[in-house]
């Protein structure tokens, strides 16, 4: 039921002037205490409620408040305690889902918070044909978001912010290098195996735990991690690796594998309608070799591989076609179990909806601050607070 006005305020009011909260409860935990972060969070949720976006815009005032003298690991390391407590008392296996977001701003002094990436300048050329481009600043974000299979989110298990004093596409490295020999540690992507660790750590049982992530999360490095680790994966992959003996890819093994099963979903084409998909699902386990670069540092994997691709051809939206790799935690009714994993992935979404409640909710970007410092301490209250909404 739709809330009047008045009693968006009185909840506004309820939550504001409590005197112990869900966010004291966060903080006391928190290796840093700061009376303000407390005060901010109230404000926080209370604007959230008098100021929802399908009602205005936003949170308008939020923008204004300052934490200082402390680091976003400060704000967060209470919130990912009480994290470690919830997953403890759920039961099941619990997904954590990773992706990555930007946060854009627009400053006179843009040195002061760093760059993200080059955005084409509307209808402007160069001579040699090519759309011209400017560098825009802002921050980085690589989260980590703990559910139950249930779709209950227990909290961040981490966090990493950066950002960059230049920007240089990939494109433009390829030419100078090859990627695929770079060590993990010198480049950005290693932000996925800090957090896979990261989130690991608030388990008892890391069996407990399966690490969801988009095509972005297709790295070998990752995959190795989480064997090390004792935790699983379940990624969704772009990439053709060698299989086998090294004399063939994973694509022309999964060419040769029969549809083993039918799975229909429940989706939504362009236009929001509600939608039936019927997919195909082929599976197989296959062993797995890291670049050629890499094979004298990193071992071969035996894996699971299943694609899942959509029968016919959706009049209002994309086709379904998605190429899942994890490693094989099941035995048995094998397509029960690809299934499973189907349904997991779905809930990779949740992860998104979060950054969109960062950025249209909290309205992350809006703020006036000039420092990528308080920029990111900043965020890591809505972070928590975004959680709290979400929830």
């Amino acid at each position: 039921m739709e809330l009047t006005s008045r009693a968006r305020d009185e909840k506004a009011h309820r939550l504001a002037s409590d005197a112990v909260t869900w966010f004291d409860r966060e903080a006391a935990l928190c290796e840093v205490q700061d009376a303000r972060l407390g005060e901010i969070s109230h404000a926080a949720e209370a604007d959230w409620w008098r100021h929802r976006p399908e009602h205005s815009d936003g949170l308008p005032r939020l923008g204004e408040y300052q934490v200082e003298r402390v680091s976003e690991a400060d704000i967060l390391s209470g919130h990912f305690k009480s994290t470690r407590e919830r997953i403890a008392a759920a039961k099941g296996p619990v997904l954590v889902l990773h992706d990555t977001t930007e946060f854009t701003y627009q400053r006179e002094r843009p040195d002061l918070i760093g760059m993200i990436k080059r955005i084409p300048k509307s209808r402007s050329r160069r001579l040699d044909g090519k759309p011209q481009t400017y560098t825009t600043c802002g921050i980085l974000m690589h989260s980590s978001l703990a559910v139950t299979l249930e779709r209950l989110p227990l909290g961040l298990s981490a966090v990493k912010f950066w950002t960059r004093k230049k920007f240089r596409g990939v494109a433009a490295l390829r030419r100078e290098v090859n990627l695929t020999r770079i060590p993990i540690e010198t480049k950005e992507s290693i932000r996925w195996l800090e957090n896979l660790k990261q989130s690991t750590e608030l388990f008892e049982k890391p069996s407990q735990c399966i690490h969801i992530g988009d095509r972005e999360a297709d790295i070998y490095e990752l995959f190795c991690a989480a064997q090390e680790v004792g935790t699983h994966f379940l990624v969704r992959t772009c990439v053709s690796r060698l299989a086998g003996d090294g004399d063939h890819t994973v694509a022309t093994i999964m060419d040769e594998v029969v549809v083993k099963g039918l799975h229909r979903i429940e989706v939504q084409e362009s236009k929001g309608n509600p939608d039936q998909a019927v997919l195909e699902i082929r599976y197989r386990k296959i062993r797995i070799l890291p670049a050629i670069g890499k094979q004298s540092r990193y071992p071969a994997l035996t894996l699971t591989v299943i694609h899942a691709d959509e029968r016919g051809a959706p009049k209002n939206r994309k086709k379904i076609e998605w190429k899942l790799l994890t490693a094989d935690r099941s035995s048995g009714a094998i397509a029960r179990d690809a299934i499973e994993k189907l349904e997991w992935y779905s809930l990779r979404w949740k992860i998104e909806v979060f950054h969109k409640i960062l950025k249209s909710g909290c309205r992350a970007e809006d703020s006036q601050l000039r420092t990528a410092q308080r920029l990111t301490n900043l965020i890591s209250v809505f972070c928590i607070v975004s959680w709290r909404i979400f929830g």
